[in-house]
C-alpha cells in the first residue's frame, strides 16, 4: 500500500515569532522601509516544510484568543505576565503589522488558515490532529503540543526548537526519552513541573524527574490526588506536604494545560495547490512588500513533486 503524504498542521504564531527574532529587520524591508522579516521567514519555513516533508495538505492554525477566559477563570496566573498594559498580548510593535501580511499571502497562495473564537491555536491544532485523516505532522516550538503525539493515528510533532532546518521529529518514544512519560501523560507532567512562560506555577520543588516519577507511579494528577487521601500511600513527608499545599492548583491545572480536542471548526480545504490560487494578487503583494524571493521559493515548493523526500531529523526534541 502506497505511503500517504502527511498533512502539516502549522502553529503559525510559533513560526512567525521565530522568524521575526531570527531575521534582522535591517535585512528584510519593503521599499517604504516597512519590516517584513517575519513574513519572509515564515514563507521560507513553509517552503522548506513542504519540500522536505513531502506534504500534500496543510492548515495554518491561528490564535483567535491567546488567553481564553475559560483558562484564566480556572487559573488567573495563566499567561498573566504577557498581558500588555493596554490589554492584549505583548507583541513587538514591528511584528504585529506583519501578521495580516502573512494572512494575505496565504490567501493569495491558496493555503488555509483558521482560528476559533475562544480558543488558542494549540486547541485548533489539537482538534485538527484528531479529525484530519493521517498521517498528521504538527509543526511547532511549543512543548505543550508533545501531548498530541499519537503513534496509532499517527500524529507526530515536528519540534522547531532548533529551527525548521533542524527539525526534531517526535514520536511517543522521543517524548518518553526526553521527559520520562508517554505523550498522553505529558499534560499532567507539565502541570506538575510548571511552566513560567505560561504562568503555570507547578508544584514547589517538583522538577522534571520528580514529576515523571509521580506520573509513572500514579498515572495522572487525578491518581496523585486520590493517593494523597489514602493514608497508606507512601509519599515522602516533604513531597506529600508540597502536593497537599498545591492541591487547589492541581485540581484545575490539567484542564488548563490540556489542549482542547473538540473545537467547533468548519469544513476546511486542506489540499496544497500546485500553483497559486491568485497569482496576480501574489505578484502584487510580493512586489509591494519585497517578498519576491520568498514567494518564488514557496511557489516552487508547491510545484515540485511531493510525497517522497524526507530530511534527516533528530529522534527527539533538543
Amino acid at each position: 500500500m502506497a505511503h500517504r503524504p502527511p498533512i502539516l498542521l502549522i502553529d503559525s504564531a510559533s513560526l512567525y515569532f521565530r522568524a521575526y527574532f531570527g531575521i534582522p529587520e535591517s535585512a528584510a524591508r519593503a521599499e517604504d522601509g516597512t519590516p517584513v522579516n517575519a513574513v519572509r521567514g515564515f514563507l521560507d519555513m513553509l517552503a522548506t516544510l513542504i519540500r522536505v516533508r513531502g506534504a500534500d495538505r496543510m492548515i495554518c492554525a491561528l490564535d483567535y484568543d491567546w488567553r481564553p477566559a475559560w483558562r484564566v477563570d480556572l487559573l488567573p496566573s495563566y499567561k498573566a505576565h504577557r498581558v500588555a498594559p493596554q490589554g492584549g498580548e505583548i507583541v513587538p510593535d514591528t511584528l504585529s503589522p506583519q501578521v495580516p501580511m502573512i494572512l494575505e499571502v496565504l490567501t493569495a497562495v491558496g493555503i488555509t488558515a483558521v482560528g476559533a473564537t475562544g480558543y488558542e491555536a494549540d486547541d485548533v491544532l489539537g482538534t485538527l490532529s484528531v479529525t484530519q485523516p493521517g498521517p498528521v505532522e504538527v509543526v511547532s516550538g511549543d512543548r505543550d503540543l508533545f501531548q498530541l503525539v499519537d503513534d496509532a493515528r499517527p500524529v507526530r510533532l515536528l519540534y522547531v526548537g532548533r529551527g525548521v532546518a533542524k527539525l526534531d521529529d517526535c514520536d511517543d518514544a522521543a517524548v518518553r526519552a526526553r521527559y520520562g512519560v508517554p505523550a498522553d501523560r505529558y499534560a499532567d507532567f507539565a502541570a506538575l513541573r510548571g511552566d513560567p512562560s505560561d504562568g503555570l506555577p507547578g508544584v514547589a520543588g517538583v522538577g522534571d524527574k520528580t514529576a515523571a516519577r509521580l506520573i509513572e507511579r500514579y498515572g495522572s494528577i487525578a491518581g496523585i490526588l486520590a493517593a494523597l487521601d489514602d493514608s497508606d500511600s507512601s509519599f515522602a513527608p516533604g513531597l506529600r506536604a508540597k502536593l497537599v499545599a498545591a492541591r487547589d492548583y492541581l485540581g484545575v491545572a490539567p484542564t488548563v494545560v490540556r489542549v482542547a480536542l473538540d473545537v467547533p471548526l468548519p469544513e476546511l480545504p486542506t489540499a496544497l495547490p500546485s500553483a497559486p490560487a491568485d497569482p496576480d494578487r501574489l505578484l502584487e503583494l510580493a512586489q509591494r512588500w519585497n517578498l519576491a524571493g520568498s514567494a518564488r521559493r514557496l511557489v516552487d515548493a508547491l510545484a515540485a513533486p511531493r510525497g517522497g523526500e524526507k530530511p534527516s531529523t533528530s529522534p527527539q526534541a533538543g
